[in-house]
């Protein structure tokens, strides 16, 4: 069941729609301002990585302004990018 995270481009609100399966409608509207003009966000995380005998580490978030306002990046512990 993903739950999807818009922000309305006409009243800046964050609200969810949840999506139970692919042949679900659900009606796409901001619940502030009943608009049809919004964005997908990328929803927040709570993640923690564990490593044995009770160490564990957090990923690493970057953040930064980019074309559409302000991007983020997380870095796994344990990923490499090469």
């Amino acid at each position: 069941m993903p739950i999807f995270e818009f922000r309305c481009l006409k009243c800046n609100e964050v609200f969810e729609i949840l999506k139970v399966s692919t042949g679900d409608e659900v009606e796409m509207r901001c619940p502030n301002c009943k608009s049809e003009d919004f964005e997908r966000v990328m929803s927040t995380t709570s993640y923690t990585v564990g490593f044995g005998k009770g160490e564990s580490k957090s990923p690493t978030v970057e953040s930064r302004q980019c074309a559409s306002g302000t991007c983020t990046t997380m870095e796994f512990p344990g990923h490499s990018r090469t």
